[in-house]
């Protein structure tokens, strides 16, 4: 892996070798103060833009934007994701990695994130360990008026319920400022696309990570981001580049309010 953008005087940063998983860490690393919450999305996408194949996105991945991934989820303190892509991928709890436990105790946080699951009908099977053996608690993620019976189930399996709308599901603007509220300011959502193109026409999400694949899959796969076309493009800043076996890992925040889009006139 060597990073291209910025340019670093650093020859370690520029010669193309493994980088320690610490060192992903610093790359990555939070805001020092992320105050009412930051939300950082990670996805991955093909070079014509599918970011499923088949229906999941582990086709389209590799080792090295595994290894971010994995970076990704320890460097966090709660991961947000759709129901859909909780029933496709298979996901599991979070775990606890060695590698960054010093740095987590540190900074006074559990050992492993708790996944949050956002769904309007609570239809998510509650046997299964992402409720039944995580160790930090899995929260569910919804609205006041979603079914009580799934709500009672929910809590009867040792999830966490953040209601965070008034009717069924939840409202994508409440969705960060409610788990912050509990604590959980540093976010990560792993999508799917419905998901984050919820968030990004609710003006919530800070920070985009998103891993470029060097394969082409044509088909009609949804993008990182579904939904409704946005009434004015969402301006991000280049933050970082990385590159390893063709793919690049680029890294964009928020731009300052007030920026032009690119090409636009002063």
């Amino acid at each position: 892996m060597r990073r291209v953008f910025p340019a670093s005087a650093d020859p370690a940063e520029t010669t193309d070798r493994p980088w320690e998983l610490l060192e992903l860490a610093d790359a990555y690393a939070y805001p020092e103060q992320p105050g009412k919450g930051w939300l950082r999305a990670n996805m991955v996408s093909s070079l014509d833009g599918a970011a499923l194949h088949e229906g999941r996105s582990q086709p389209l991945s590799g080792p090295a934007d595994m290894r971010i991934f994995g970076v990704l989820r320890a460097l966090c303190d709660v991961i947000v994701v759709g129901a859909g892509t909780a029933r496709e991928e298979g996901y599991r709890p979070a775990r606890a990695r060695a590698e960054f436990a010093a740095r987590r105790a540190a900074a006074g946080r559990l050992p492993a994130p708790a996944i949050a699951v956002v769904s309007a009908s609570l239809d998510l099977d509650f046997s299964l360990p992402l409720f039944t053996a995580a160790s930090t608690p899995t929260l569910v993620v919804t609205g006041a008026s979603a079914p009580g019976d799934r709500l009672a189930a929910a809590r009867e399996a040792g999830a966490e319920v953040v209601l965070a709308g008034d009717g069924t599901g939840a409202d994508p603007a409440r969705i960060k400022p409610e788990l912050s509220r509990r604590g959980y300011t540093r976010q990560l959502t792993e999508g799917g696309p419905r998901l984050l193109g919820q968030l990004t026409a609710a003006g919530a999400l800070d920070e985009l990570c998103l891993s470029l694949s060097p394969r082409l899959t044509a088909g009609t796969a949804a993008r990182v981001t579904e939904g409704p076309e946005l009434t004015v493009p969402q301006e991000l800043e280049l933050v970082s580049v990385l590159e390893e076996a063709g793919f690049l890992f680029t890294r964009y925040r928020r731009a300052a309010p007030g920026t032009p889009l690119h090409g636009d006139s002063a």
